[in-house]
């Protein structure tokens, strides 16, 4: 009996060990489990850092449009006002030349003035708004070749002293 009794302790001292080391091998893998989740804990924090990085940026890209659009619909105002003002300046041109043609003129000069009026009027309407100068003095003796020559007026023979109806006398 001592025997058996003394196998049987030994059995069981054999079968502790093994439990005591398959206790200490759970424990060593709880503790890697632990160390993973602490890893993939950390990862899903720079997962998150790195999100909320990407969402900033995409608010500054979306600000950035925003300007982008402000700015094209401005330039588009602005695109509408100078051909507004072009059109305006267009149609003073003409009326300028309508009274200007009052006034009795060579043949050739009347044609020359004309033909001006009518390039110049053209070249308006098609090329882009330039900055202002600030007087018109500079921009005529740099191209003196263009500068327009004052046009001389022929004298036309005296009327008649009868008057019309309205006081008015042709010169």
């Amino acid at each position: 009996a001592a025997r058996e009794i003394k196998a049987l302790i030994t059995d069981s001292g054999v079968k502790v060990e093994a439990g005591s080391a398959l206790v200490n091998e759970a424990g060593a893998t709880m503790k890697e489990i632990v160390a993973q989740v602490k890893r993939v804990a950390d990862l899903i924090g720079e997962i998150t850092a790195a999100t909320q990085e990407q969402s900033a940026g995409i608010e500054q890209v979306n600000q950035a449009v925003g300007q982008l659009d402000q700015m094209t619909q401005q330039n588009a105002a602005l695109v509408e006002q100078s051909a507004a003002a072009a059109a305006s300046l267009k149609e003073q041109a003409e009326r300028l030349a309508a009274a200007v043609s009052l006034f009795k003129l060579g043949q050739q000069e009347t044609a020359r003035v004309i033909a001006a009026a009518q390039a110049s009027s053209r070249a308006a309407a098609s090329t882009p708004v330039a900055p202002r100068h600030t007087s018109a003095a500079p921009r005529a003796a740099s191209n003196p070749a263009k500068a327009p020559a004052t046009p001389k007026a022929t004298p036309s023979p005296k009327p008649s002293t009868s008057h019309s109806d309205d006081g008015w006398e042709e010169f």
